[in-house]
Parts: C-alpha cells; structure tokens; sequence
C-alpha cells in the first residue's frame, strides 16, 4: 500500500514539476515588457496652494479669465472662479496666466550635450551608428543628467521630456521620459506611467548612413522601406512563437532584443516616433503601419504633412513640428511656417517639438509663431487652442494623458504660472511646478546646485 501511495505521489510530483516551467512561460511578463532599469524618481512632497485671479488655459480648449487653481497633495483639486480653501497659501496670480506644464516630445538633452559636442562631436551620444538597426538600445543608458538643458528647459515652463535616440540608424531605439529636476543619475528623474517610445527613421538620414558605411545598409528610400518590411516580418514570427510559448503550444525562442522590441511595436504596447519629412516618405511609412497592423504615435519634422492631412486624420496619427526650420536639408525644402495651424484646422492632432536644447526652451514662442503665420493666411488659432500643442496633445502621445498636460481636478500637478500671455516673448516662467511642489520660483535663488556646467555661465537660470 506504502509502495503505491508513493507511486502516485512520484507521478503528481513529476508532473508538477513539469508544469512549474510552462506556467512560469505563461504568466512571465511579455519579454518587451520587461522593467529594464527602472525608475528612482520619487515624487516631491507637494506644496498646498490656491493659484488667485489668473487668466488660466487648461490645455484641452477651455479658457477662463480672472479664474483660480486649487492643488492639493500633489494634484489639482479644482478649476474654477471664487474658489476658496481655508489652511493653503494663496498666491495671487491677477494679470498672469496658467497653463499645465509644458512637454517636450522630441529632445536629445544630456546625450547631445552642449557645450562638449560643439567641442567634439564624439561627445555626443545621441545614435548608435554601427548598424542600421539598433532596435535593442535604450537611450537612457547613455544620457548625462548634469545637461545644463534641464535647467534651462525647466526654467522656461517645460515639466516633461522624452528624449529620443537620434535619427542615423533606421531603428534607433527606446526613448526615455523625464521631469526635469535635478538627480545624480538619469534614474532619479525618469517619469513613470508613460507608453515605452521607440524612434524610427525614414528619408535622408537612414539612406545616408548606407551610403556612408560602405553598402552595409540601405543607401536609398525604397531600400529602407524594404529593410524595414523585412525587420517586421521576422519580428512577426518571433512575437508570433513568444505568443504560442506562452499558450503551451512551444517552446519560447531564444531572446533577441531588436527582435522583442519590434514585437513589442507590433503588439502594441510600444508606440513610434517616426524622424520623416516629405508627404511621399510619410505615406509610404502610414502604409507600411497599415501593412502589418501597427499605429506610428507621431511623425516627428514633417515638414510636408500639411500636403496630406487625411492621411494623417485617418491613420489616428499625430504631427510633432517646428515653427520655421526649413532649408537645411533637401527634404525640408518645402516646408511651410503655417504647418502647425494647418494641420489643426484640417483635424490632425498637432504638437510642437524641439530638437534643440535651444528651442526646447522655447516651445510657446514656436506655438505663437507657427500662429502667427496662420493668422497670416486667414486661420486664427486662439491661445485656449495653441496650448494644446505643448500640453494635452504631447501627452496622448506619450500615454499620459490622464496624469498631466490637462489643468482638471485628479491631474498631477504640473503646472506654470507666466508673468504674461505665455505666447509673448516678453513673459517669463515666475513659478512652476512638479508633482505640486516647487520645482523653480524666478523670484529666488535656485534652490538646489546648479549644474557644473552652469558654473561661471552667464544667463544662468536665476
């Protein structure tokens, strides 16, 4: 009787122990999905307070003049007009104005980073060159958190950054989103709740890189789309042999990190930043989404996307542009500074970018200047409208939308409060916020060490 019992149990046992293995396959994390080095950033403690009598603009269209804003914990609390609430600070904000912080969606700061890259260029860190497919890096590996560019940006009302690899490579790689503050390592300022975002390139610069590297990639537009169908297809199969591991339905294939994050694209649970200029480069790159059933986040530039709203508006997918950089290069010759306003009024979703350390401190003046050129051609986009271009459309794109971009009760409290109209180059950032605490206050002293860089600079952020 002993015999058998233990028998039965020697059979159970085995079994279990067969089964250990598949349902730790089934119940792992999808492998794009994994928390590679995660964030330390920890919230501040926030500053309760009540924003008085300011003329605010909640980022999403709605505008209200000699209104107030209640945060609270770390959030907003209301929006509205004769708010009170016994026990915070009162800040009066009459002949100011409000607005959510705002984002920067396409950044190179702390891997392009200046004044050592003006030095030499092999400072820089922005592309991984050796191939054109560096699907598998992680820019946030290589940024340095002591770029003067976050004080800079933060000091001119910008609450969040994704920084982006550069555009060399057809496959670049993974972005990283940012709050501006100041932290030993890139790791204490990483944002947490946003979509991974990875940088795709299409047009000159991936060609180029073929031309250069002695045949070793694509050295011309169709050659990119073709190496790009073929990256997809393998991508295909391996998400398809991940899904069937997963299913008990096989073994899971040996791990390949270009191949897992193109998966991941595939999935879904990736979203692209596409570097693409001309209409016929953006068409090709919407049909090839299309083709294998993936969403582009945003075509970055697009200089030549006011030619083909539709498509764009069909496609779900958003325009990340400047204001008036054209000429530089033969894909941006027949760029246009109405762009912006264009695109809003054909029903695009419609964000401006930097690209720049230099610009990204000046989002809201490209705003107002994309603008003003509609306004010259008989669009009018009024600031409740071209808000949305530096808050609540870069945060869809970056999957925050809920979090911040928005002054509504519930949302972070990321926000700014101007001296002025924040599209007049005459306002400056006078306070602002991150996470409800006081992340810069331009009538004190920084309160925290300034970057090294910033030592003995003039201009320094003050």
């Amino acid at each position: 009787m002993m015999a058998r019992r233990f028998a039965i149990l020697s059979v159970v046992g085995a079994a279990l122990l067969l089964a250990v293995p598949a349902l730790a396959q089934k119940t792992a994390p999808l492998p794009w999905l994994e928390n590679t080095y995660p964030s330390q950033y920890k919230a501040p403690v926030g500053q309760d307070m009540l924003l008085r009598g300011a003329t605010i603009l909640d980022g999403v269209g709605g505008r209200i003049d000699g209104g107030d804003v209640l945060i609270r914990g770390g959030r907003i609390v209301a929006v509205g007009k004769g708010l009170t609430n016994p026990g915070v600070d009162v800040v009066d904000a009459a002949g100011r104005w409000v607005t959510p912080g705002v984002i920067d969606v396409h950044s190179h700061d702390g891997t392009f980073v200046l004044p050592l890259t003006a030095i030499d260029r092999e400072a820089s860190d922005v592309s991984e060159t050796s191939t054109p497919n560096a699907a598998d890096t992680w820019v946030k590996t290589a940024v340095n958190a002591q770029d003067m560019a976050f004080d800079r940006a933060l000091s001119n009302g910008v609450t969040t950054i994704q920084i982006l690899p550069g555009s060399t490579p057809i496959f670049a790689g993974r972005s990283i989103v940012v709050k501006p503050i100041h932290g030993a390592t890139i790791w204490d300022m990483k944002a947490v709740g946003n979509i991974q975002g990875f940088k795709m390139a299409c047009g000159e610069n991936p060609k180029s890189w073929g031309a250069e590297k002695d045949n070793e990639g694509p050295t011309s537009r169709q050659g990119v789309i073709a190496y790009m169908r073929q990256a997809f297809l393998d991508a295909q199969r391996y998400r398809r042999a991940v899904e069937q591991a997963r299913a008990g339905a096989g073994a899971m294939p040996p791990r390949d990190l270009k191949l897992e994050a193109l998966a991941g694209i595939l999935a879904g649970d990736i979203r692209v930043n596409l570097h693409c200029y001309r209409a016929g480069d953006i068409a090709a790159m919407l049909s090839l989404a299309k083709e294998f059933k993936f969403r582009i986040g945003a075509i970055h530039h697009a200089t030549e996307a006011y030619k083909i709203p539709g498509l764009l508006r069909e496609a779900g997918t958003c325009a990340a542009v400047w204001a008036d950089w054209w000429g530089f290069k033969m894909e941006a010759q027949d760029a246009v500074r109405a762009g912006a306003p264009m695109l809003e009024q054909a029903g695009v979703c419609v964000m401006m970018h930097s690209d720049s350390p230099a610009d990204g401190q000046r989002l809201n003046i490209a705003a107002a200047k994309a603008a003003a050129a509609g306004r010259r051609i008989g669009i009018d986009i009024p600031p409740e409208r071209m808000i949305k271009w530096t808050t609540s459309n870069p945060a869809k794109l970056l999957g925050m939308e809920t979090q911040i971009g928005t002054l509504a009760p519930g949302c972070k409290a990321d926000v700014v409060l101007w001296s002025g109209n924040p599209f007049s180059i005459y306002s400056k950032a006078d306070l602002m916020l991150i996470d409800g605490a006081v992340a810069y206050d331009r009538s004190k002293p920084p309160g925290t060490p300034v970057s090294d860089f910033e030592l003995g600079r003039e201009g320094a952020p003050r």
